[in-house]
């Protein structure tokens, strides 16, 4: 399993199960893959969202809410081994 960070850009805000997805901050996720990653943002929110970084390419620097959790969609559910 790898983590993984998506960025919502300038202009896309989402609040999913009360945690603000915004500019600010970036979505950790833990899946087998990015491309499962993205597929689970695209499943919950749609295409409002900007882009994915893995581990090795994240910089927070630019994301001052740091790395947040959405319970249900950010880590893998048992039945998804």
């Amino acid at each position: 399993m790898s983590t993984f960070y998506i960025s919502f850009g300038q202009v896309h805000r989402h609040v999913v199960n009360d945690v603000v997805l915004d500019k600010d901050v970036l979505l950790r996720i833990e899946a087998p893959s990015e491309g499962e990653a993205r597929q689970r943002v695209f499943d919950t929110i749609g295409n409002k969202w900007f882009t994915s970084y893995d581990e090795a390419s994240v910089d927070f620097e630019y994301f001052p809410g740091g790395a947040v959790e959405v319970p249900g969609l950010t880590e893998v559910a048992s039945n998804d081994h």
